[in-house]
């Protein structure tokens, strides 16, 4: 099995933001090959959340570098990545309820349902892998994806699409300062999102959440360059994660919906009705800290105005 790495892109601070947007893209789409085959079953859960998570990061990159790329460039692609990640979302959002609910609510919940419940969770997931995952895979149209998104790549030809001056100017500028008003411009991006959010309102939770993996990808990108991103990145993971397990209890009823439709089983339908007060109880504990992380973040140093950078 293929390991995870936490390895950046290699960035260099002697690249212009074209190279290094080609850099990181690359980089994903690499680290994606090694866990495609994993990602056929879920004997290694890690399989489908890594292919994913490469997917979600390529497209984060072609968001965040949308002043210098134009969408009409990228597009196409990122339609195809949504695609990807669309046919894997429901393959891994069983994974986390079986291997992240399910079991923690077995010792919480002392009721009757439990093993029907993960059974019919299991049953699931096999048909979800064989019907979406695996064809998807080894589908024509992934192939030709993979095939295609290379080339483009080899090609860099973003570069031969029609370009603003204002656009052809930042493609070619030098990444450093390139990427210090792309981290700053996320930023903004996140504090808008969540200076005055309704913590009730899931809509607003999950643009938060949205706002914040991207400055957390982007911070990621160019870890190359700034001393100090690992601690300004580990200023976030406490909201980031509040906001990540909150995503997860509120797919919870949507699954649960899907996985019992109109079952009558009286003991299956107690325990469901049972996780969802439970995961319910748990995202409102969670709620009580989001002032705590939400400071955090806010006062944390930006390592990208510092007058050192990595690599320099």
């Amino acid at each position: 099995m293929p390991t995870k790495s936490k390895a950046p892109p290699p960035i260099t601070s002697g690249q212009a933001a074209s190279e290094a947007f080609a850099t990181i893209l690359r980089h994903n789409y690499d680290y994606m090959l090694t866990w495609q085959e994993a990602a056929h079953g879920w004997e290694d859960i890690e399989g489908v959340h890594q292919v994913r998570v490469a997917f979600r990061r390529m497209r984060s990159a072609l968001s965040l570098f949308r002043d210098a790329v134009p969408r009409e460039a990228t597009d196409a692609w990122n339609e195809e990545m949504r695609w990807i990640a669309g046919e894997l979302g429901t393959a891994r959002d069983l994974d986390v309820f079986i291997d992240e609910a399910l079991g923690p609510a077995a010792a919480a919940l002392p009721l009757p349902g439990a093993e029907r419940l993960c059974e019919l969770a299991e049953q699931r997931r096999a048909q979800i892998y064989h019907e979406r995952v695996v064809p998807m895979l080894d589908s024509e149209r992934f192939q030709r994806f993979c095939e295609g998104f290379t080339q483009w790549l080899d090609d860099r030809s973003w570069e031969q699409a029609t370009l603003k001056k204002k656009q052809a100017k930042r493609l070619h500028a030098g990444i450093v300062g390139y990427s210090r008003s792309l981290l700053d411009k996320q930023e903004r991006r996140v504090l808008s999102a969540g200076t005055h959010v309704d913590r009730n309102d899931a809509a607003e939770m999950h643009r938060l959440r949205i706002e914040c993996k991207k400055l957390r990808y982007a911070a990621e990108f160019f870890r190359p360059l700034f001393d100090g991103m690992d601690v300004f990145i580990g200023h976030m993971k406490g909201l980031q994660d509040l906001l990540g397990v909150m995503n997860d209890v509120a797919v919870t009823r949507g699954l649960l919906d899907d996985l019992l439709g109109g079952s009558r089983e009286h003991d299956v339908l107690v325990y469901a009705g049972g996780m969802i007060g439970w995961r319910s109880c748990e995202s409102r504990h969670l709620l009580e800290r989001f002032d705590e992380y939400w400071e955090e973040f806010v006062e944390a140093k930006h390592p990208w105005w510092k007058k050192q950078s990595a690599g320099t």
